[in-house]
């Protein structure tokens, strides 16, 4: 080895010095790894030098320490401030440099102790530190503060000595525990020159100079991230120097907002200290870490009056958190107190400023610390007890000046948060959060149960018009935890639940829609021991909602429809769309919450889905209406109930996407949904059938609400599904997407349409199915090129106009001359997405 030592270290030294990249990074995300790309050549002559170094110390060291090109960089970065001075080739030997000496520190002790001895007291005496060391200067005074800008080439290769020293010491505990001897001289020159490094280190990330570049921040960030993160407790890093850093940071996070790296690098860096204190159970460190940074922090959740935003503050306050459970648990005390605080500000005094800070705060609890207490495991507790408070807040205050109208979207993220909590407990939680929602409930709701739906209808609106705004608030919160429930948690009194939540939905409650729906999805066919809403089984619950007198519907109903849909009875229900003069916003509320009710049925593979999609087919029929305009009434009257009928028909047709639909609200696996496999598929294949049959009979008025329903169906389906049954779909599809393109208000639905049709275009099976109505295809995909309502309905169309491209030429050859007409006119679309896709189009339809 001693013959070849020399000639083995200049390749490796080669290879390194040419593979290493010259651009180093700056974010935040390289603070804790090496900030230059991956070089598989030069990890891999990194890893042979290293064990080179531990095979044969001395003759590599001497190799390393004696080499011309390392010292001929050590003299280079004397002539350079700043790194953005260094010319890019001497950059990249800076970090080759670097890089070697690293690895060379890191290779074991007496390496380490040799390569500090060679080259840490030059790189001290090129940042003018040797000096200032043994000028006498107490090394804790703060006021020894390094002004002139800090030679950066020095500053980075001082890092990589660090760092390299840091990794070996925590790579093996027997370093600070071994016999001071060889490893004397880097530990003395540690902690004799780690309070001036400090200082070093502050002035160069927070330096307010205008030409300081990222390289300061991130160097001066960078180094004094390793220092504080050393481990060892005091030992090597004194507390003073440790909590420096900490100040140091913290001042920056609070402070230099607005300069967004250093910001965001110095948030990092206090995260990574968070985690190596609790990795390495630094208790001591963790005193101080806790003090200075987490309460810090945690206390600007609870301040209305704050230089930083809102959502920067929550953004630290979740990043620190996240660094150590301790950390997080005293994170969420804080958020949930603030959220409290705030809460009651709104109900008391109808505050806006609180409810602004309120909205922030929840969607930081329900998007970041539910799912981390999740994850995490052990800690329920704290997702019952915020449930639980928010509860005893509201009950506790009576005076209550928060409107619905105007809080509305604080209502609905307690709400989001209220079901994300309780979902995320097991049964018995949930048992004890039921019993506390459903108390206060029934102690401060003003509204009447059963007895009111022994009123008239007129009587009923007026009651749900006359609750207060609190009662509201309550009965859309249990409506919350209703839908969070497992099947098997005991609701109690169920029948004047349902008929509290029946009477909400006419007003518009969504969120009583949705509680029966989910309601009925999870309730027990029989009534049995082991049941525990053994008070109301699914039919029971069945019988009060179709039988209610609320539902205005009539008996009269298509015999065709009732052939189709098996096994329908006379559910005693007056037809929705008799009697014009009633109020069409009612019939639309019902609507909706019949469709949450058929949701909550379908995705459980119940028959009673049934009788709810009968209603909705009855809705879209208009024989019974077609005298409307030629009745002899006054016109504009006469207009508006025509335009309230349409009203009510497209909220029938968007019953279906209920229907389908994968919901985040409620109904889905988070929230415990009963969901039995195939059902979508199940429920294609009964409704396109008939709803193929309604259209070819239906008059021009409901023709365009069947296209909508038969689309809502036909989206929402798995494209396997429809791929399966094209040849019958593809005439439904193409008509649908002709109808659709008239109306402004169908254009969501219209693209999504198109997007099934892209589908069917793109896939081998698909392609072969359509071929024989590609004509009728590319004459839709032409009139929607230029669409003027939503500019993805043209984007679509053309690249669906290129799939087409990719079928049989024979087929489509003569269609060529009119397709690239239209995508000419598409060429001058206002849309930069269009146009491209215009091009595309073309050079696809050219090349036959």
């Amino acid at each position: 080895m001693a013959k070849h030592g020399k000639a083995i270290w200049s390749s490796l030294k080669d290879a390194v010095f040419t593979s290493l990249d010259s651009v180093l990074s700056f974010t935040p995300e390289s603070l804790e790894g090496v900030g230059l790309p991956e070089n598989e050549i030069a990890a891999e002559a990194l890893s042979l030098l290293q064990k080179l170094i531990v095979q044969n110390t001395n003759l590599f060291l001497d190799l390393i320490v004696g080499d011309e090109d390392i010292n001929m960089i050590f003299n280079m970065i004397s002539s350079y401030k700043t790194y953005h001075e260094i010319p890019s080739q001497s950059k990249q030997k800076l970090h080759a440099v670097g890089r070697i000496l690293c690895t060379s520190a890191k290779a074991s002790i007496l390496s380490c102790d040799r390569i500090f001895e060679c080259f840490f007291n030059r790189l001290m005496d090129i940042l003018g530190l040797s000096v200032r060391n043994s000028s006498g200067h107490p090394s804790s005074d703060e006021s020894i503060l390094i002004t002139q800008r800090c030679n950066q080439g020095a500053l980075y290769l001082s890092i990589e000595l660090l760092s390299a020293c840091r990794d070996l010491i925590a790579s093996s505990k027997t370093v600070l525990e071994a016999p001071a001897h060889t490893e004397e001289t880097w530990k003395h020159l540690l902690q004799s020159f780690s309070p001036l490094l400090t200082m070093a280190f502050c002035s160069s990330s927070i330096c307010t100079s205008e030409d300081n570049h990222e390289a300061d921040m991130y160097c001066g960030v960078k180094g004094l991230l390793i220092l504080g993160t050393f481990p060892g407790g005091y030992l090597l890093i004194s507390k003073t120097v440790f909590e420096k850093i900490l100040e140091t940071f913290v001042s920056v996070v609070s402070m230099d907002y607005s300069n967004t790296l250093l910001w965001k690098l110095a948030l990092k860096a206090l995260v990574h200290i968070g985690s190596f204190v609790e990795r390495y159970h630094e208790s001591e460190k963790e005193s101080s870490y806790m003090g200075i940074v987490v309460e810090r922090i945690v206390s600007w959740a609870s301040v209305g009056d704050f230089s930083i935003p809102l959502p920067l503050r929550l953004e630290a306050l979740i990043d620190i958190g996240t660094s150590g459970q301790r950390y997080m648990l005293k994170v969420v005390q804080g958020l949930e107190e603030a959220i409290y605080s705030n809460l009651s500000e709104i109900y008391v005094q109808g505050s806006t400023k609180s409810e602004e800070i309120v909205t922030q705060l929840l969607k930081c609890y329900s998007n970041k610390v539910i799912p981390w207490i999740c994850c995490a495991k052990g800690f329920e507790e704290f997702l019952l007890q915020f449930a639980i408070n928010i509860w005893s807040q509201i009950e506790n205050n009576m005076v209550f000046n928060a409107t619905q109208t105007n809080k509305r979207g604080v209502l609905d993220l307690m709400m989001k948060a209220m079901k994300l909590a309780v979902a995320s407990c097991s049964e018995e939680k949930q048992n004890i959060i039921v019993q506390k929602s459903y108390s206060i409930l029934s102690s401060s709701t003003s509204f009447p149960l059963k007895e009111l739906f022994q009123q008239e209808r007129s009587q009923i609106v007026q009651e749900v018009d006359n609750s207060s705004s609190r009662d509201e608030w309550i009965l859309s919160l249990f409506a919350a935890v209703i839908m969070a429930v497992h099947p098997k948690t005991h609701i109690p009194n169920i029948r004047p639940i349902l008929y509290l939540f029946m009477t909400s939905l006419l007003k518009g409650n969504v969120a009583a829609a949705q509680a029966v729906g989910s309601m009925v999805n999870k309730l027990g066919l029989k009534s049995t021991d082991g049941q525990t809403s053994s008070d109301c089984t699914l039919e029971d619950a069945m019988d009060i909602i179709l039988n209610s007198s609320i539902w205005i519907f009539h008996n009269n109903s298509s015999s065709d429809i009732q052939a189709k849909m098996t096994g329908v009875h006379d559910i005693g229900l007056i037809n929705l769309c008799d009697g014009l003069g009633s109020c069409s916003s009612l019939q639309i509320h019902v609507i909706t919450g019949l469709a949450w009710i058929g949701k909550g049925l379908l995705m459980r593979g119940h028959d009673k889905v049934k009788d709810i999609t009968m209603i909705f087919l009855r809705c879209l029929e208009s024989s019974q209406r077609a005298d409307i305009s030629y009745q002899k009434k006054d016109i504009s009257k006469n207009n508006n109930e025509l335009d309230s009928h349409r009203s009510v028909m497209r909220s029938a047709a968007d019953a279906f996407q209920i229907l389908m639909c994968n919901s985040e609200m409620c109904l889905n696996r988070e929230f415990h949904a009963v969901i039995r496999p195939l059902y979508k598929q199940r429920f294609f294949s009964t409704m396109m059938p008939i709803l193929q049959s309604l259209v070819v009979k239906s008059e021009p008025l409901s023709r365009p609400f069947l296209f909508r329903a038969s689309a809502h169906v036909i989206i929402d389906t798995p494209l396997f599904v429809v791929l399966s049954d094209i040849k019958k779909i593809i005439p439904m599809l193409l008509d649908g997407l002709s109808a659709l393109s008239n109306d402004i208000l169908d254009k969501d639905v219209l693209y999504g349409l198109l997007l099934v049709l892209s589908g069917i275009l793109t896939d081998k099976n698909g392609q072969e199915a359509v071929s024989d109505s590609v004509h009728t295809i590319v004459s839709c995909l032409l009139g929607l090129t230029q669409y003027p309502h939503m500019m993805l309905v043209r984007e679509t169309a053309i690249q669906c106009l290129v799939a087409v491209s990719g079928l049989s030429h024979a087929r489509i050859y003569p269609m060529r001359t009119q397709v690239l007409r239209a995508v000419a006119k598409a060429l001058d679309d206002p849309k930069r997405a269009v146009r491209q896709e215009a091009v595309r189009c073309r050079q696809a339809w050219s090349m036959f």
